[in-house]
């Protein structure tokens, strides 16, 4: 019989007392893997080589733990990306790096995609929606610092965001061949180049 990767155990926290924490990135971890209807507690349980007890010992149920890492989610994207930017004073260089830092993600785009294709699922809808007006309005109010008009700032805040969208739909759901290095480069320098007054 073969181990999954939901049933594969995870050594580093085996022995150790597992915090609410440490079960919400367990559940990201699965999103990312095989989507949100995968999240389930004896999966994960036995992925991270503890009885369900532990489980329930900080969630009374699976949709608990699903907002749990929901929240998690959008917090760590949150601080990692914008979070990394805030010491860049000049709205083009930020514009810039905030492009190649998104550019070079993959366990996040992973985890968005999933959670784009669960976009009726409860507890998915509002994040998604907080998240995206979150970036929508970071890259407009960027957009603006750099220059550009408030209808303009909005427009072209629109389109980097569906560029962005429709990327991860190209490479993640439908398989698109992925772009090597180099290629990868050039594509991202050409987006900037594009996108950034």
């Amino acid at each position: 019989m073969t181990t999954t990767a939901a049933q594969a155990p995870v050594p580093a926290q085996r022995n150790a007392r597992l915090s609410a924490d440490d079960w919400a990135q367990a559940a990201l971890d699965l999103v990312a893997e095989q989507g949100v209807a995968a999240v389930a507690v004896e999966p994960l349980a036995r992925r991270l080589g503890v009885t369900k007890g532990s489980f329930y010992w900080h969630f009374p149920s699976r949709d608990a733990l699903l907002r749990a890492a929901l929240e998690r989610w959008e917090t760590v994207e949150q601080e990692s990306v914008f979070g990394s930017l805030e010491a860049v004073s000049d709205p083009h260089q930020r514009l810039r790096e905030l492009f190649r830092v998104v550019g070079f993600e993959v366990k996040p785009h992973i985890i968005y995609s999933e959670l784009l294709k669960a976009l009726d699922h409860p507890a998915v809808q509002p994040v998604i929606d907080r998240v995206s007006k979150r970036r929508l309005d970071y890259l407009t109010a960027t957009f603006r610092q750099a220059g550009l008009g408030r209808d303009d700032s909005r427009h072209r805040a629109r389109l980097t965001y569906a560029a962005y969208i429709g990327f991860l739909q190209l490479n993640l759901q439908l398989q698109q061949p992925k772009l090597q290095h180099d290629e990868f480069e050039a594509y991202l320098e050409h987006v900037i180049q594009t996108l950034v007054p």
